[in-house]
């Protein structure tokens, strides 16, 4: 009896001890972690382009054309209407002329994404016309591809490997181009200019992520770019000119109501975070020794 005494309070005794241990250990991760972490780098950002956006416009239209060109000495060669140059095969000569098109339709949506970014089209214009003029890369990424790949199919005159090659070239070129070319977060001219009107202070983001930040403090700052190693500051016209244009749903959250944000008629983004922003639990790593 006495000795089952004496055990029960050496494990009394233990388990405040195991606790301890456990906090000490999760600390530790804390500690080792942060050492880890590098250094954050605010990097400043080109200044606005702003004003006109015609260049860039005429620019994307120009890369689509001679993308266009591109598919079109494609289907002649398929349809045996010239011989290709250089001493080129029928098939090289078609994968050359797709990978140029996918190139130039790359571009060309790039281009015209940023000229949006600048000069974002109004609501008041409807959702199709919005949504056709924010996704006209896509559009025209089809125009690009299509018929080549229509013809590639019902061609008879092409041998069956040169054929089968030629078309999964052609398809892996058009899914690539519009993936790349679609607009996965557009802004309307309305949510651009109540932005800059409510956020006169810098907006915070990051290398990959869509969306713009309104607190970068490492210690109480949004926990989706606390651990970024590089974080770009700028106005908010230069974070939607540069791609992000929807504000993060934490910074919206926690940090619009005390700076007065009228939310509703605001662009905010509604989905999880990147992988890229999304914080590290440094806790998680932690042995738990107390037996529980």
């Amino acid at each position: 009896m006495a000795e089952k005494i004496v055990r029960n309070a050496e494990k009394k005794d233990a388990a405040p001890k195991a606790s301890e241990a456990g906090k000490q250990t999760a600390e530790s991760v804390k500690k080792a972690a942060a050492a880890k972490k590098p250094a954050q780098t605010i990097v400043m950002p080109n200044k606005p382009t702003g004003g006109s956006t015609v260049g860039l416009r005429i620019g994307a239209c120009v890369l689509w054309l001679l993308a266009i060109v591109c598919e079109v000495f494609g289907i002649m060669a398929l349809m045996g209407y010239f011989y290709p140059p250089f001493g080129l095969s029928q098939l090289a000569f078609l994968i050359i002329m797709i990978v140029l098109d996918l190139a130039l339709a790359i571009l060309a949506a790039q281009l015209w994404k940023k000229a949006n970014r600048i000069k974002p089209m109004s609501e008041k214009r409807g959702k199709l016309l919005f949504y056709l003029w924010n996704e006209l890369g896509v559009i025209m990424a089809c125009i690009c591809f299509i018929p080549l790949i229509v013809l590639l199919l019902k061609n008879d005159k092409l041998d069956k490997k040169s054929k089968t090659i030629a078309a999964i070239v052609a398809i892996v070129a058009l899914l690539i181009t519009g993936a790349a070319s679609a607009d996965y977060h557009p802004i309307t001219a309305e949510q651009k200019e109540e932005a800059e009107q409510q956020i006169t202070t810098d907006v915070y983001w990051t290398q990959f992520g869509h969306k713009y930040h309104l607190n970068a403090d490492e210690e109480n700052g949004c926990p989706y770019i606390r651990t970024s190693g590089t974080v770009y500051k700028g106005s908010v016209t230069e974070a939607i000119e540069s791609g992000r244009t929807t504000i993060c749903s934490y910074c919206a959250a926690h940090y619009a109501e005390e700076m007065g944000l009228q939310l509703q008629s605001l662009n905010v983004e509604d989905g999880d975070e990147t992988e890229q922003e999304r914080p590290v639990d440094t806790t998680s790593a932690a042995v738990d020794t107390t037996g529980e």
